[in-house]
């Protein structure tokens, strides 16, 4: 079969070239020429537009920055609802709100186009792997023929429920690290401020209650100052906002997340938006006026 994958950033890219060691086709395109030249190099078939991949896949595959890049990819001049034949699979992996995958969904679907969002976690470590949790939303059927695609580029995947579903799942996902980074950060802090040395406080707390894949994939960056970003501040901050609508749209309130939204912008005016979003431990490190190290 052949695949069409559109987006090839800091996830996109590495999920690409897992398919094309996996024995897939794949025509790709992305608006950085650098990016397609790239995943080009590893055997895929570098396409000058979104028409050009429509014309050659059967499903593809978008992982897109939000919710106006996937609206102008599947419905802009030029678009897949522009050029994809009925009968195509439209496989949007990027985090978006809900609503506008439901939206875009219904769309593409007066064309025959058939979709599902299936949104991911893990960031760039577990793309390069293979082994991302994959959430999505769509009709059984559509899951099940994006399946195979998902055994090569995840650990994990679910049919979470209907369209959007896989968007409401990777937003409470991202609520839930962002929380804990901020826990983590708070903790931290405290046993530094308060004469403990923070590393063996990690040591000895992460085989407890409060262990926890996030500590154990964040406090070793944050104990070394080293925030090369797995997923920015600025993506976080993306989905943060995403939830934010979405909770505002059906009235619930979510005090704890729209705090660490709020740590999370100060963090971006410093200047850590392109870092890791574990940087959020520079937020503490400001206020508390000490350092991990």
């Amino acid at each position: 079969m052949n695949v069409g994958f559109i987006g090839l950033g800091i996830m996109g890219k590495p999920m690409a070239k897992n398919l094309l060691k996996a024995g897939y086709q794949l025509f790709v395109y992305d608006v950085i020429s650098e990016s397609v030249k790239d995943v080009a190099a590893s055997g895929a078939k570098a396409c000058a537009s979104v028409a050009e991949v429509t014309e050659n896949a059967q499903i593809i595959i978008t992982m897109l920055p939000d919710s106006p890049q996937v609206e102008e990819v599947l419905l802009g001049e030029g678009g897949v609802c522009k050029s994809a034949k009925a009968g195509t699979l439209v496989v949007d992996m990027s985090s978006i709100a809900p609503d506008v995958a439901i939206n875009v969904a219904a769309a593409l679907s007066e064309k025959g186009i058939r979709m599902i969002d299936a949104p991911v976690s893990g960031g760039e470590p577990k793309a390069i792997d293979g082994t991302l949790a994959i959430m999505a939303g769509g009709k059984q059927a559509d899951f099940d023929e994006a399946m195979p695609l998902f055994d090569v580029l995840g650990g994990s995947a679910l049919l979470v429920g209907d369209i959007g579903s896989g968007n409401i799942c990777k937003l409470t996902n991202q609520m839930i690290v962002a929380i804990n980074i901020a826990a983590l950060s708070e903790g931290l802090f405290l046993a530094k401020k308060a004469g403990a040395d923070p590393a063996k406080v990690f040591d000895a707390i992460k085989g407890g209650l409060a262990g926890s894949t996030v500590m154990n994939a964040k406090a070793p960056m944050m104990l070394a100052d080293n925030y090369t970003p797995g997923f920015k501040i600025d993506l976080h901050i993306k989905d943060i906002k995403n939830a934010m609508q979405t909770a505002q749209s059906c009235e619930m309130p979510i005090p704890l997340t729209a705090a660490v939204m709020q740590f999370m912008q100060g963090i971006k005016v410093d200047g850590f938006g392109q870092s890791d979003h574990s940087s959020l431990a520079k937020f503490y490190e400001k206020i508390c006026g000490v350092k991990l190290q």
